[in-house]
């Protein structure tokens, strides 16, 4: 196959919701259509220890959420799908939003009674950001929830995209009958049986037909015929292009748990979904098709199997092909470093691959050499924008809590934070750890897979910081920078990469800084 028709059947995506819609329920059934699994894991349920395929840490399977973002790879006819499961809890939002640079489209997730809630608004607010190609789909309409047409205009509302439905649901709740799958003009039956093929399918291309009647009932074949022609009424007809301008956004309606209407959004986003798109860099914008590799690290997972100790960053392929056992350059340590065993995913289970191409995501096994944000390329000397660190909401001091494993905890701190699990920053002053996280969430976390993967254990004392920013100075050497450093130092610290921070320990303080100091600018993010 020629390299370009090998880039055309590459979909990546990512898939976003708030916690609970159903996200790593789809993502299963996603699999199960594609044939990589037989079975899907109950999430929730105690009584199948299995857990879901695509959470693989032990804390995942205590609590039931998705903490870290996981990668999956499939075929489904003809076309190779690479899929980034990724956290809802809103503690893991960085994760997430880290995540969003690596892929090319993205399906979100709503839940049929709660609606849009914060934090899908939040993660789309992201994807619009970026004009990242969204398709919404609507889950859980076995259960009793709000009106389609409630939730269509909910959706344009507060998460501000232009819908237009492709699939139409029979009845709700007790009454859900199936799906009108506008799409390809079929009526899909609902049978409440959640194993693979199981639902039947109905070609009914005319609605006026008396197919419809039979099939449905008559009261419930009217009711339909009114709502398609309302929807026909008030949005727009469906556009490919638009869509992957990110103007317009289809919506899908199903049952995830119930494998029900998944089928529908898989056949229609291989039709519709980009495949790998150009990304910018910090000298020129690379597409897909170029010769040379470029790619970037925009995870790292330490201890995916706790026997070996080993740590993974995976690589997002931009340009070019990635070959095993080929030298690479490393640009921001100006290196060449080869790889003999990269990696391919499927959740927990891993190959060795020796060709991929942009779009893949592939796992390198890294002894250190890599943080969040890495260019790997050919030879030429670039830079991948658009990772950055965000400012934490929560700080602490970590403190070790066994001397005997002093050095076993400053290990698993080093690896934890390359991963950006949190930040960790030390203070001018003292040079005591401060542990900076997006959510409080994250602490559990650390002290957890401190324990249990590095064998040290750490406790934690409260801080009292409102913001941190990264601070960047118009002339390090002038007057009002040292004046800045002698008044300020006992809120100062550095971060994990050398940067100076300022941790202000209250809005009021950082405002008054800002007044006092102005040749000198604050950030929010470590990336300016």
């Amino acid at each position: 196959m020629k390299f370009t028709d090998e880039i055309k059947r590459r979909r990546t995506f990512g898939i976003i919701s708030h916690p609970d819609a159903g996200k790593t329920t789809l993502t299963e059934k996603l699999l199960l259509f594609g044939g990589a699994i037989q079975e899907a894991g109950a999430v929730k349920s105690n009584k199948i220890k299995k857990g879901a395929t695509s959470d693989f840490m032990e804390i995942e399977r205590q609590r039931g959420i998705s903490v870290a973002t996981s990668v999956l790879a499939f075929e489904y006819q003809g076309t190779k799908i690479n899929i980034l499961d990724t956290p809802g809890h809103k503690d893991f939002a960085e994760d997430t939003f880290r995540t969003l640079t690596a892929v090319d489209s993205v399906i979100v997730v709503i839940d049929v009674a709660k609606g849009v809630e914060e934090q899908t608004e939040k993660l789309v607010s992201v994807c619009r950001m970026r004009n990242i190609p969204m398709i919404v789909f609507i889950n859980k309409l076995d259960r009793e929830g709000k009106d389609a047409f409630e939730l269509l205009d909910e959706i344009e509302q507060k998460l501000d995209l232009k819908v237009v439905p492709l699939s139409f649901p029979i009845g709700m709740g007790y009454d859900f009958k199936g799906i009108y799958n506008i799409w390809e003009k079929n009526v899909n039956l609902f049978s409440g049986d959640s194993r693979k093929n199981i639902e039947e399918t109905i070609e009914i291309s005319d609605l006026s037909s008396g197919l419809l009647d039979q099939t449905i009932g008559a009261s419930s074949a009217e009711t339909l015929r009114e709502e398609l022609e309302l929807v026909e009424g008030i949005y727009p007809s469906f556009d490919k292009t638009a869509y992957q301008e990110g103007k317009l956004q289809p919506v899908f309606f199903g049952s995830a748990l119930n494998n029900f209407g998944v089928r529908e959004l898989l056949d229609c986003f291989i039709t519709i979904a980009p495949s790998p798109r150009p990304k910018e860099s910090d000298v020129r914008v690379v597409k897909p098709e170029e010769k040379e590799f470029t790619g970037f690290v925009f995870k790292i997972h330490a201890n995916m199997d706790p026997k070996h100790r080993d740590r993974l960053a995976f690589v997002k392929i931009v340009s070019g092909k990635f070959e095993r056992n080929v030298p690479y350059l490393h640009t921001r340590h100006d290196k060449k470093l080869k790889f003999s065993s990269p990696n391919a995913f499927f959740a927990e289970k891993k190959e060795i691959v020796d060709v991929s191409y942009p779009g893949d995501i592939v796992g390198l096994h890294d002894t250190g050499n890599f943080k969040i944000g890495d260019t790997l390329t050919q030879g030429e000397v670039l830079q991948y924008k658009g990772i950055p660190s965000f400012s934490p909401e929560h700080f602490r001091y970590i403190n070790n809590a066994d001397p005997m494993k002093a050095k076993q905890l400053f290990k698993g701190i080093d690896q934890l934070m390359d991963e950006g699990v949190a930040q960790l920053f030390t203070l001018e002053l003292n040079g005591r750890k401060v542990i900076g996280t997006v959510g409080a969430l994250q602490y559990e976390v650390i002290q957890y897979r401190l324990e249990h993967e590095y064998g040290a254990k750490c406790t934690y004392e409260n801080l009292n910081v409102h913001k941190a920013c990264w601070v960047d100075p118009s002339d390090p050497s002038n007057e009002e920078f040292k004046d800045f450093k002698r008044v300020k130092s006992k809120f100062l610290a550095k971060d994990k990469q050398g940067q100076l921070v300022f941790l202000a320990d209250s809005s009021f303080s950082l405002q008054m800084t800002k007044d006092k100091y102005p040749s000198i600018k604050f950030h929010y993010t470590s990336e300016f």
